[in-house]
């Protein structure tokens, strides 16, 4: 008798193996894992992760997302698409020595990648003295985004060291709950590479023992607030260009509060005090700012007019 189950048998095995014949050996993974103990020749699963940052974000897709599962140092990455890199709950670390950290290099990105953001969460920088860039952001970047939340960059001292540079010609930079501290130059820079537009919002960010704070160029729209700027040798707020709104921050014990030489300036509800100079420039202050135990130096504006004297609606 004739075996009624051997011909669907035979043409499901053989769909099965055209199937597998045809797959991208590779095949990259909306989620992806590292461990301290993992392995980069690994799928990167849950099961079998990855060792580093960068054997990840290889098999990962465009839009995807990389966890981590253990404590580890999980080395350098460059960044050519859109991903989140997310360890929050698990202590996560890059340590370099000579080189960046991350690089974001939008100019990279592939068309078809239309979301152009990159999210990076709770990790931990360490330069070992001698690591140039925490986070670099480059390249055209229309309308890209970065996010970088919950972050501890610490220990750059290399050539052009800081602690996160955005050099893009547009986008948006979001840095939220995030310090900053020990740099060779600057903890925070944001200025346009090109005739661009930068638009960052710092809030409740801290960056101290920098050469300069918050650095801002030409074409950088930067709103710092709920924040702290305090012992950076050459100034908290240096800005040669472009323009920043300060609210609620402490700038504090720095060789010079707020640095301008470009650019504009505006302060509210401020704490400016025990600088070595207060202001060196002009600013414009409404009067909810605290100028307080500064040497002296620079202009400040008021904010106002004959029928709102303060400046304050």
């Amino acid at each position: 008798m004739k075996n009624l189950f051997a011909v669907p048998f035979a043409l499901a095995g053989a769909i099965l193996g055209l199937a597998l014949a045809t797959s991208p050996a590779s095949a990259q993974a909306s989620r992806t894992w590292v461990s301290g103990v993992g392995d980069d020749a690994n799928p990167c699963s849950r099961t079998a992760p990855c060792k580093t940052f960068a054997g990840a974000i290889s098999k990962t897709a465009v839009n995807g997302e990389i966890n981590c599962i253990d404590p580890g140092g999980f080395g350098a990455v460059t960044i050519t698409k859109s991903i989140t890199i997310d360890c929050h709950e698990v202590f996560s670390s890059i340590l370099v020595a000579g080189t960046n950290a991350i690089n974001i290099a939008f100019d990279s990105f592939a068309a078809t990648d239309v979301r152009k953001t990159v999210n990076i969460r709770n990790i931990n920088f360490q330069g070992f003295d001698s690591g140039i860039i925490g986070i670099r952001i480059l390249g055209a970047g229309t309308g890209s985004f970065v996010n970088i939340e919950d972050c501890l960059i610490n220990g750059f001292f290399g050539s052009t060291a800081s602690g996160i540079v955005d050099q893009r010609t547009n986008g948006t930079l979001n840095v939220l709950n995030t310090t900053v501290r020990d740099m060779g130059g600057s903890g925070i820079t944001v200025a346009s590479a090109a005739a661009g537009l930068i638009k960052a919002t710092l809030s409740n960010v801290r960056v101290i023992n920098a050469n300069n704070g918050v650095a801002v160029g030409a074409g950088g729209a930067v709103h710092l607030s709920n924040s702290v700027v305090s012992s950076d040798a050459s100034a908290g707020i240096a800005i040669s260009g472009g323009g920043i709104n300060v609210d609620a921050t402490a700038v504090t014990f720095n060789g010079v509060g707020v640095k301008q030489t470009g650019g504009t300036v505006n302060l509210s509800n401020n704490d400016v005090s025990f600088n070595n100079t207060g202001i060196s420039g002009t600013v414009s202050s409404y009067t909810n700012n605290r100028f307080t135990g500064n040497g002296p130096g620079g202009t400040i504006t008021p904010i106002g007019s004959a029928s709102n004297p303060t400046g304050l609606q």
